[in-house]
């Protein structure tokens, strides 16, 4: 009877072990606890560099790294999600300790990600979202929402308008099928909808560079010369669409008014001009949070789910005042 109760409370240590290795108590799972800082390496995929705010966002979250003596492994997937699952494929050969990625588009990532799983290292989305089933396949997604981004925009546009009987929309949306397109299209929609004199007379991708958003604008002027407004899924869009505009020998921000999502310096330089007429923030300042949830896990933390960046929009006042300090 003895030797029985000894083998019970044998194998339920031994349980217990399996258990808690199971559970991962640190990053990797070793039991060793937490690594130093300057021991971890994180593999990061960036989306590209379409937009003055894409190189913003690379350049913050590149010099947080730094100052947080983390080894940064970086790749530009130039826009293409085959890059990006072959960076993710690399990293994941490579053991890195956190992987994180700002998804080209929101499908089709749930096997490469399932391979991270596998492998046990934690994903961090920052700034778009995967549109996927199983949300254990990333422990944290960081970054705006983009939906709310939308619904502001609509928001101003509803109140321009108030005493207009008939508003023509040109939409500039961002890249087929990424979230940011996805969701300001969805939340401006929503909005507007509610007003039958909204009309979005053409909508089409300039895939969020401005070369696309002139190119787009130029013809949809040819098509739909009497426009009321542009709004654009971001700043670079609506920097193209006010060449194309002045090219068209109109004036923008009068004869066209223009709404944008962003507020990159250029953009808000464009607002202080009066060549746009209003900016919705989208913060690419994501390297400092994105350092604290690599930390998190690193210390054997849960980091929250979805982490929403704190963001504002501008008028032209606001514009000129916040332009002297302007960070990006």
């Amino acid at each position: 009877m003895k030797k029985r109760s000894i083998g019970l409370a044998a194998a339920g240590v031994l349980l217990l072990a399996l258990t808690g290795c199971a559970a991962g108590g640190d990053a990797g799972g070793t039991g060793e606890g937490p690594k130093p800082l300057d021991e971890l390496v994180v593999g990061f995929s960036q989306v590209g560099a379409e937009s003055g705010w894409r190189t913003a966002n690379t350049t913050d979250i590149q010099g947080a790294f730094e100052d947080a003596g983390i080894e940064l492994k970086f790749s530009d997937a130039q826009q293409k999600q085959e890059n990006q699952i072959k960076a993710i494929r690399s990293y994941i050969q490579q053991q890195v300790d956190v992987i994180a990625f700002s998804p080209v588009v929101e499908s089709g990532w749930d096997a490469v990600l399932n391979e991270a799983k596998a492998a046990g290292i934690p994903v961090v989305l920052t700034d778009r979202a995967v549109d996927s089933a199983d949300d254990s396949l990333y422990v944290s997604f960081l970054g705006s929402d983009f939906v709310e981004e939308g619904k502001k925009a609509g928001e101003w546009v509803v109140e321009e308008y108030a005493d207009a009987d008939d508003v023509k929309i040109v939409q500039l949306e961002g890249t087929t099928g990424a979230a940011p397109a996805i969701d300001r299209a969805e939340g401006f929609a929503d909005v507007i909808g509610a007003d039958d004199k909204f009309e979005i007379v053409a909508s089409q991708t300039g895939d969020f560079t401005r070369a696309g958003g002139k190119q787009v604008t130029e013809a949809l002027l040819k098509s739909n010369p009497d426009i009321d407004l542009i709004y654009a899924h971001n700043d670079d869009m609506g920097l193209g669409a006010i060449e194309a505009i002045e090219a068209a020998g109109l004036t923008p921000g009068e004869d066209i008014k223009i709404v944008t999502v962003d507020a990159v310096k250029d953009g808000m330089q464009a607002l202080a001009d009066g060549k746009i007429n209003f900016i919705v923030e989208c913060s690419p300042l994501l390297g400092e949070q994105l350092v604290e949830i690599v930390t998190q896990i690193n210390d054997g933390e849960t980091p929250e789910k979805r982490i929403v960046t704190e963001e504002t929009t501008f008028t032209q006042e606001q514009a000129v005042e916040a332009l002297p300090d302007r960070q990006y």
